[in-house]
């Protein structure tokens, strides 16, 4: 089997990984790179392979990095299977006509610029036509269900625990009369989630591929995050400021109402308006309440036995862009949850450009913000930051948790590796910035000496 590196080498973002196996191809992820623009248009516009060649795709999660650039696979050619957990197909469902309806007024406002010095439109990477003919090739398979994805490999998907419906891919290969496991980590949860429940281990293991997001440092102590949360808001909110808060649609923003939700409900929070202001958010929390297989205990008994976790009288969930302008008017102390988390795009920019200014606000990063985005700015203290094109001086508290993160840690990824049986005998390190995966992959030889660990770089081929 060869194994090409097409996305999320040595960086995060734009997850993709083509098998060649029994004469047969076998993609794992499509998600879209994200960067700058100049290099995001031309990673994701053009595959390095015929995408008419595929055979079929496997994904292990909605994130956009691992599941974006699927219409774009289909409306070159791609007629194969997609498949991965009934939740993932649903987000999915919602995630990507949003990611087209994004491609396609991104692709307005540049033509628009280049109609002033006289050049051609720009064409968007995929439409919301394309997105939905996409969703026609999903076939979704329930944990712990072995089906035949291609000829001679089996799959097998594993709570990851990272996002509702995320997996842990197993692939078990007949190839030239031997058999071996190959496992896929996807993107492996922390454990212990206020949602979700713990990723599952995964046994008789020979091969690992393995995500590095966090390979290189630990997230800080979880205990005290839900205290530093009651403080923080608490502190903001009696200074008659504003909590504005970038979080991703799916997965965070669950995490952080259902967690302001039990400080509420504690008595540890004052009771205030909370705003989920994000059409796509607010879709996928429904969905959220559609998949409580994916739930651990504790919410589940929460959702039986006391009331919604994703709901209360004081939040307000916001579809509509008239409404969300509105909040340019409160007076009150509020709190807004908006997308993205890493305010690269979406309603939080113009909470951001309103709010970023005074100093009796808290700008409150709950997740990881990659290198170059306009969060990671915020959040390293850079100051004035560009918003839509003008300087914008950085005057409110900005202040970051990672205890919050949907990623395993340092110690975290090496538990997880410890968990797993087998004889392994090479394992890979992939996304994750360049000094994450090389760390990760220092930890691993030390945790493993008798596997090849390798950190592969972008388009190089591993052989088993």
């Amino acid at each position: 089997m060869k194994i090409h590196f097409f996305g999320a080498a040595r960086t995060t973002t734009g997850s993709l990984y083509l098998l060649e196996v029994n004469g047969k191809k076998l993609l794992l992820e499509c998600g879209l790179f994200q960067g700058h623009r100049e290099e995001s248009i031309a990673r994701n516009c053009c595959f390095p392979f015929d995408p008419k060649s595929v055979d079929a795709v496997v994904l292990s999660h909605a994130h956009m990095d691992h599941a974006g650039n699927l219409p774009n696979l289909v409306k070159q050619g791609f007629t194969g299977n997609i498949h991965c957990t009934f939740a993932t197909r649903d987000l999915c469902s919602l995630m990507l006509a949003d990611s087209a309806h994004i491609q396609m007024e991104d692709a307005l406002f540049v033509s628009k610029q280049r109609a002033k010095k006289q050049l051609p439109p720009v064409a968007p990477l995929y439409t919301i036509a394309d997105a939905e003919k996409t969703l026609h090739q999903f076939v979704a398979v329930s944990y712990d269900r072995p089906f035949l994805a291609v000829d001679g490999v089996t799959v097998t998907f594993r709570d990851a625990g990272h996002i509702l419906g995320s997996a842990q891919v197993i692939l078990d290969i007949q190839e030239n009369g031997r058999k071996y496991r190959y496992l896929f980590s996807g993107d492996v949860g922390r454990g212990d989630d206020e949602i979700l429940r713990d990723p599952v281990p995964v046994e008789n293991v020979d091969y690992l591929q393995i995500e590095s997001t966090y390979g290189g440092r630990d997230h800080a102590v979880r205990t005290d995050a839900a205290a530093t949360i009651a403080q923080l808001v608490s502190a903001t909110l009696a200074q008659n400021g504003k909590v504005i808060i970038p979080a991703f649609s799916v997965g965070r923003t669950q995490q952080i109402v259902y967690v302001l939700n039990q400080l509420t409900l504690e008595g540890k929070l004052p009771r205030c308006p909370i705003f989920v202001d994000s059409p796509l958010s607010t879709n996928a929390t429904e969905i959220y309440r559609l998949h409580t297989e994916c739930f651990n205990d504790a919410i589940n008994r929460f959702l039986h036995e006391k009331t919604n976790p994703f709901g209360m009288a004081n939040l307000t969930y916001i579809r509509e862009a008239e409404q969300s302008k509105k909040l340019n008017d409160l007076t009150e102390p509020a709190i807004i949850i908006s997308a993205s988390g890493m305010a690269e795009a979406g309603r939080i920019r113009h909470h951001l450009k309103n709010h970023i200014g005074n100093p009796q606000n808290l700008i409150l990063f709950i997740g990881y913000c990659a290198e170059g985005t306009l969060g990671a700015q915020i959040a390293a203290g850079k100051s004035p930051v560009n918003i839509f094109g003008e300087p914008q001086a950085v005057r409110a508290k900005v202040v970051s948790l990672d205890t919050y993160s949907g990623h395993a840690d340092r110690t975290e990824l090496k538990q997880y590796v410890q968990r797993l049986t087998g004889n392994l005998r090479k394992i890979i390190c992939i996304h994750g910035e360049e000094t994450q995966c090389l760390a990760h992959a220092e930890t691993l030889r030390a945790l493993k000496p008798q596997a090849q660990v390798i950190v592969p770089e972008y388009q190089q081929c591993v052989e088993l």
